[in-house]
């Protein structure tokens, strides 16, 4: 098979990305040439803050790049009627009281065409260049076990995406537990301030500890009211009433203190994972010919092998 052109990661600046970083660095993944970090310029302060983190004591010391692509701010696009805006999903009640959805863009405006724009940056055909046939770059993406339904092609052959948290077959406890070994206890969720995909648990951890960034989301969501604001001064305005919450209520009005049984799960589940840690840590090493730990890639930390 041929080897690709080079190694690139696209960097979340979340949990999965962060532990593919690190493993790289450390050695138990190939070395990568670069990291891409897709900026909406909407991200919470502590991923911003993770980041430059990340760039200081990782990836700088180990001569791996990280490339923050260009491009404009997702919130003043949508709140500015000169401005093509990609639409973000947000949620609408219908003037006949049903409540539905605005098909989403902003993903593939604001993160993938500029997470492959920066590939062909750096593979050397910038623009519409061709690029020549063989030449690829491998893409690693964060995605571990318990999401291994989000693994998919890149969809273009100048870049072949690799999924290297699913051959390890880690899932998100995995790397949390391995970022808290090698001090990076409190790694951010990366997602837009306004995301309409946050949970209510994540709205409440903005409300209780991220105040501005809570007053910057309530007043997005009433600035949104009427869709964006391109359409509405084109005479196209939205047929209905535009919400960062599903309730379809102003976000510093909406249910988000009621507590679901998916995150009732969730929480057990972390509860599980400390008592599990614990195990390990005062128990001996389990040996079986299947799930043998000298092929568990924390058991082998700091050996060469």
């Amino acid at each position: 098979m041929t080897p690709p052109a080079l190694r690139v990661l696209s960097l979340g600046a979340g949990v999965q990305s962060t532990t593919l970083l690190l493993l790289s660095v450390q050695g138990r993944l190939p070395r990568l040439d670069a990291a891409v970090f897709a900026d909406t310029r909407w991200e919470p302060a502590a991923v911003y803050a993770h980041l430059d983190r990340l760039e200081r004591e990782v990836a700088a010391p180990a001569g791996i790049p990280i490339l923050r692509t260009g491009g404009g701010s997702i919130r003043a696009d949508a709140l500015d009627p000169a401005h093509r805006f990609a639409s973000m999903p947000l949620f609408v009640r219908n003037p006949d009281g049903t409540v539905g959805m605005i098909r989403r863009q902003c993903t593939d405006e604001y993160k993938l065409k500029r997470i492959k724009k920066k590939v062909r940056d750096l593979l050397g055909c910038p623009g519409r260049q061709r690029v020549p046939a063989g030449v690829f770059a491998e893409q690693w993406i964060g995605i571990s076990r318990d999401e291994f339904t989000r693994a998919k092609d890149s969809g273009i052959r100048y870049a072949v995406n690799r999924h290297p948290l699913l051959e390890l077959d880690w899932t998100r406890a995995d790397c949390l537990r391995f970022l808290a070994r090698h001090g990076w206890t409190h790694t951010p969720k990366s997602a837009c301030i306004g995301c309409p995909f946050h949970s209510d648990a994540q709205w409440r951890h903005m409300r209780d500890h991220q105040p501005e960034e809570w007053a910057d989301a309530v007043a997005f969501d009433h600035a949104i009211r009427q869709g964006n604001r391109r359409g509405t001064a084109a005479g196209s305005p939205l047929l209905g009433q535009a919400y960062l919450h599903r309730s379809c209520l102003p976000l510093d009005r909406a249910p988000i203190d009621r507590v679901s049984a998916h995150e009732w799960k969730q929480r057990q589940g972390s509860l599980l994972d400390l008592l599990a840690d614990q195990a390990d840590e005062d128990g001996p090493t389990g040996c079986s010919p299947w799930t043998c730990r000298s092929e568990d890639p924390d058991a082998l930390a700091g050996v060469a092998v």
